[in-house]
């Protein structure tokens, strides 16, 4: 089992940074694919990154390719989702998730653990 705590979101400008950071839990850390998915308000909730156990093989959404970069520390059992030329449209809750398969997934339904979310709110 493993517990998932996000941080890093908050209230930034079009076209700013953020990085989400999301700490893990237990000791099996790094046999985890990990993700992140998002949610707006009215929305179904989305894939949006994804990383493979050694960190080798990551999967994007289209929306949001070249411009986010996931990576995962599993020394420091930490997930990271480096979020640039941020626009509205990625205001949502983002979540960080873990799938105890080997396969990068994009549906929420197929992923074991969620964290409690945190919020990112994009002004134009």
């Amino acid at each position: 089992q493993v517990q998932l705590v996000e941080s890093g979101g908050g209230l930034v400008q079009a076209g700013d940074s953020l990085r989400l950071s999301c700490a893990a839990s237990g000791r099996s850390f790094g046999s985890y694919t990990m993700g992140w998915f998002r949610q707006a308000p009215g929305k179904e909730r989305e894939f949006v990154a994804g990383i493979s156990w050694s960190g080798l093989t990551t999967r994007y959404a289209d929306s949001v390719k070249g411009r986010f970069t996931i990576s995962r520390d599993n020394a420091k059992n930490t997930l990271y989702l480096q979020m640039n030329s941020l626009k509205p449209e990625d205001t949502a809750i983002y979540y960080c998730t873990a799938n105890r398969g080997t396969v990068i997934l994009d549906r929420p339904s197929r992923y074991d653990y969620w964290g409690q979310g945190t919020q990112v709110t994009v002004s134009s």
